[in-house]
């Protein structure tokens, strides 16, 4: 379980930045998602029906400075769409609004401590990585278990170069044109709200296992970014969602269930015309379970771009 959310924590949109720092029917083709040979850049599939075609391609939220992952197949498509969509509006973190939804959620009762919901071994873990970051051990306590240990996956890739600001969703929108429109799928809420809704005691085992790899955040996001620019679609998947075995109805609600709900608005998005950009987490277009066997279930296929 710790795992799996030690990757989904790296996934989801960083709100943790914000206080570190005309109608047609659609018609289908089979039931199938076709595969063409990996290429170098990051992986771009696309739907299609007569007069409407939806590109998905994964994002990477955080990204080191300078990045030329934005090449001639990714800046056609995005030319050549007339909508956005990312998992959230591109305004939901610079919404005013934002730090109050975010603090109304991620902070604990006045009558209670973090560091007091841990065991023993989970708070000497836990201290203990705040130290490698260079942070007095209170600096979090008055904040749940699971905004603590999103915050400990953020900052030391802040600490190492990388930055939301080179994160794909803000490069793309930065790129596409002040007319093209903006939708997203989900709300800042409703994400957090996948984290807060938690059980304290897996929340408490989260952030314990963050603790105890902070070491291992920044190679492992290498190590996956690598594969996203490699558009090593397989390596990804591997990467990201292995993990996903060790807790099958928490991936199911964090991941297989969104990626279905997903689906289910690229099939309602078919049936209006028109070229649409869909940006989404890297790990929802990878392994099993992934958008594009929600969309093969539905009978609609995917096809990767060259």
């Amino acid at each position: 379980m710790t795992r799996l959310l030690r990757t989904l924590a790296r996934s989801f949109a960083p709100a943790t930045l914000l206080l570190a720092a005309p109608a047609c029917a659609s018609t289908p083709a089979t039931a199938t998602a076709a595969v063409v040979p990996a290429q170098a850049g990051p992986a771009l599939w696309k739907v299609a029906d007569e007069d409407t075609t939806i590109y998905l391609f994964g994002t990477v939220h955080v990204l080191p400075k300078g990045g030329t992952w934005f090449d001639d197949r990714i800046s056609g498509a995005l030319a050549a769409s007339d909508t956005i969509v990312t998992e959230l509006p591109p305004t939901a973190m610079s919404d005013p609004s934002a730090q109050t939804t975010i603090m109304a959620l991620a902070m604990l009762p006045p009558e209670k401590t973090l560091r007091a919901m841990l065991t023993d071994e989970q708070r000497a873990t836990y201290e203990a990585a705040l130290g490698k970051l260079k942070m007095p051990p209170q600096a979090l306590d008055r904040f749940e278990p699971w905004f603590a240990a999103m915050t400990l996956s953020m900052l030391p890739l802040l600490q190492n170069g990388y930055a939301a600001d080179s994160g794909v969703e803000k490069v793309l929108e930065a790129k596409a044109a002040a007319n093209v429109k903006r939708e997203a799928v989900e709300t800042l809420e409703g994400q957090l709200r996948l984290f807060d809704e938690l059980p304290a005691d897996e929340q408490a085992a989260f952030l314990a296992s963050v603790s105890e790899q902070i070491d291992q955040v920044v190679p492992q996001l290498a190590e996956m970014v690598t594969a996203w620019e490699a558009g090593d679609a397989d390596r990804l998947a591997a990467l990201m969602n292995e993990s996903m075995k060790d807790d099958p109805v928490l991936a199911e609600r964090l991941l297989y269930g969104r990626n279905r709900t997903w689906a289910g608005w690229i099939a309602d998005r078919l049936a209006q015309p028109g070229t649409v950009f869909m940006a989404v987490g890297a790990g929802h277009l990878a392994g099993e379970k992934s958008v594009q066997e929600a969309l093969a279930a539905r009978g609609i296929q995917s096809v990767r771009v060259q």
